[in-house]
């Protein structure tokens, strides 16, 4: 761990992360860091990595909103909460033993998982597994129908697959389910805010405005990387942990230099490319040993960890 961690630390200063948001680029310059505004790449110095690990909390209570599900997330590993797989766009239907369709996701579906992930003890929070993809092309958010679909539906703690220019709405949904107390929504969010960084060592847009304005509304965020080792990770799975490391800190950074102490999440979906499919196996064992390796970093910073099992 220590040398995965110095080897990071190389990575940040050289060749750096490129950033692909003029703000976020300030943010960092405005704490000491190298920015080339002409190549859009950000050095960021071991000190800056380090303060900013100190700085995010070793734990912190995610809510639930009736209180009944309210999680604890720490970074020793002395709990572990489970959560649901997600994002696709497709449902398998059983028909008969051996006969499976296969079809686009609607809401109805997130509906119903929602439902049974409410009544499933061993599911501690929710990730909608799938999509409302009859809306897909329509002139309607589908982003906050399928928030309303989730928190029509179960009281769990919600991993949202965020899209940042409705952040506002996020947290509209959150009053009013506390009743149009804003100071509760604020105080116990049960929104978590997910985005991934863009292997290999870039933050896009999209993400960098996620982690501006999320501390606005007190949204947990999570840095979730998905490097693929062979393809946009090196082949051995210590390199890519490295790649997987200076991308998920270099997010982390960037939530706490915004707003010092601020929830983040040390979050991982990385796994190896298979090579003879063409895919991206998230039941691979490579994934499973990377998962692991993810969960002691996590530790190792003392930041709660998010992790895809298998």
């Amino acid at each position: 761990m220590d040398r995965i961690h110095e080897a990071t630390l190389k990575v940040l200063m050289d060749p750096g992360i490129l950033i692909n948001h003029e703000g976020a680029r300030k943010v960092f310059k405005d704490a000491g860091c190298e920015v080339d505004e002409r190549t859009k790449v950000v050095k960021i110095p071991a000190h800056i990595v380090e303060s900013a690990t100190k700085s995010a909390p070793e734990r912190f209570t995610l809510f639930s909103r009736n209180g009944e599900f309210d999680l604890d997330m720490v970074s020793d590993g002395s709990v572990v909460n489970y959560n649901t797989f997600g994002v696709g766009s497709k449902m398998v239907d059983y028909l008969a033993p051996n006969k499976f369709q296969t079809r686009n996701s609607t809401l109805k579906d997130i509906q119903q998982i929602a439902q049974v992930t409410e009544a499933c003890e061993n599911v501690h929070w929710f990730c909608s597994p799938v999509s409302g993809m009859e809306l897909a092309g329509l002139d309607v958010c589908r982003a906050t129908r399928e928030v309303d679909s989730i928190i029509s539906y179960s009281s769990k703690p919600v991993m949202l697959d965020a899209v940042p220019e409705y952040l506002p709405e996020y947290f509209e949904m959150q009053k009013i389910l506390y009743g149009g107390d804003e100071n509760e929504a604020f105080n116990k969010p049960f929104l978590t805010m997910t985005m991934c960084p863009s292997s290999p060592l870039q933050l896009d847009r999209s993400l960098c405005d996620l982690v501006l304005y999320s501390p606005q509304y007190n949204f947990p965020v999570s840095m979730l990387s998905m490097a693929m080792s062979a393809a946009s990770s090196p082949i051995f799975l210590a390199g890519t942990m490295v790649t997987h490391n200076a991308e998920v800190l270099a997010g982390i950074v960037l939530t706490q230099l915004v707003k010092p102490g601020h929830p983040n999440y040390y979050g991982s979906s990385t796994t190896a490319f298979d090579l003879y499919t063409g895919t991206a196996p998230v039941g691979s064992p490579e994934l499973g040993m990377i998962s692991a390796a993810v969960a002691q970093m996590s530790q190792y910073y003392k930041i709660p960890a998010i992790v895809a099992g298998t």
